[in-house]
């Protein structure tokens, strides 16, 4: 155990961390370890490989997942944004690269291999992304000369136009939402509020018109006609696990499911868990946010106020996506349940995204204290991150 009494580095982390929120994150990773013993075996014989192999990569990735998670919140506020800034730029670098050598899969190009490990560009960029549009809010929220919300805007513009050339409309979607949220909670006027609603609903009309994968899958939801196999067969799982669940091992539909191990691990823990599993899982993510929101609540500082609240409802948000689609309540769409799911660059993505909300909801007295002291007025505005 580690003593109040003690000043290093360590131990000055461990009595600072919010340590229910530390927890409920590591709860969230061996719930996905667990899980993956159940979803993953049928998914990896049917495509010819060793019946654990999925099981031994996600092992693997926890460790890489955990360190950058701890690694990342001993960060101060001035870190975060630097890191995030860093990690921002190499992301948009490699997305700009995915569009023209990254691999094709299914109509879109999102991969990048490199050292034979499938990277996912757009993944790490949420976190980052989230970040600097917070610290851009929060600049012309403390310097009006400042054109914040415009930079945001475009650096929005530019991550929104990266995201539909590959195309990926899901998480688009789910950076324009999260992105929103932000600029509401920075006080957007309310003609903004109309202008980019009305904006987003003609990208909604046009992403319907223009890719036929997106106007299938709205159709097909809407509907319940067409190649339905996925959801429907994810509905039987969900339905037969009752409340208590088959058992561990014991579910049957799991096997006929494609993504099991994958978009579609919610269905497999209802089907050998139960619909009380579900329901617990359910409220520890509901926990994580609330308590992040608190936190951000409760937060003096306009840039952490905003960036954890951004970085708490993009965990919700793409939940509850996941979620939804497994219970036919949204169209289908392939996205991951955060630290659940099977994917290397998902885990690592969120791993950043729990880091930086650790590393900005930290105790820290003296800081709170030193952002009470009013700056001279003769002191210039600074943009730097």
């Amino acid at each position: 155990m580690v003593s109040r009494i003690e000043r290093g580095a360590v131990a000055n982390w461990f009595w600072t961390v919010d340590r229910f929120l530390l927890i409920s994150f590591i709860v969230l990773i061996l719930l996905g370890f667990m899980l993956s013993f159940s979803a993953s075996p049928a998914v990896a014989e049917r495509i010819g490989l060793d019946s654990f192999h999925f099981v031994k990569r996600f092992a693997i990735f926890m460790v890489p997942t955990v360190a950058i998670m701890i690694a990342i919140s001993f960060l101060d506020s001035r870190m975060v944004r630097r890191a995030a800034a860093l990690l921002l730029v190499g992301s948009l670098v490699m997305m700009v690269l995915t569009l023209f050598i990254g691999g094709e899969i299914k109509g879109s190009r999102r991969w990048l291999s490199i050292a034979g490990f499938g990277l996912q560009p757009s993944e790490f960029m949420k976190p980052a992304f989230v970040v600097i549009c917070a610290w851009l809010f929060s600049e012309r929220s403390r310097h009006p000369e400042i054109p914040g919300n415009l930079f945001a805007i475009i650096l929005f513009g530019i991550v929104a136009a990266l995201l539909v050339a590959q195309p990926d409309l899901g998480q688009t979607i789910l950076t324009a939402a999260v992105w929103g949220a932000m600029f509401f909670m920075a006080g957007m006027p309310w003609l903004w509020i109309i202008a980019l609603g009305g904006l987003a609903i003609a990208g909604f009309v046009t992403a319907y018109t223009i890719f036929p994968h997106v106007a299938g899958r709205i159709d097909r939801f809407l509907t319940g006609e067409g190649d339905t196999f996925q959801v429907d067969t994810a509905r039987e799982a969900i339905i037969s696990g009752n409340w208590f669940g088959m058992g561990p091992g014991e579910g049957t539909i799991k096997r006929i499911i494609p993504d099991s191990h994958a978009d579609f691990i919610f269905a497999v823990a209802a089907e050998e868990f139960g619909i009380i599993f579900c329901i617990a899982l359910v409220a520890i993510f509901a926990f994580i946010v609330l308590r992040t929101l608190l936190h951000a609540a409760r937060e003096t500082d306009e840039f952490i106020r905003l960036a954890v609240s951004g970085l708490a409802l993009l965990i919700g948000a793409q939940a509850m996506i996941n979620i939804g689609v497994n219970l036919e309540l949204l169209p289908a769409k392939g996205m991951t349940l955060p630290l659940i799911s099977y994917g290397g660059s998902s885990m690592l993505a969120i791993a950043i995204t729990v880091g930086f909300i650790l590393a900005l909801t930290r105790h820290r007295p003296e800081k709170r204290a030193r952002n009470k002291i009013v700056m001279p007025s003769k002191v210039k505005p600074s943009m730097a991150v």
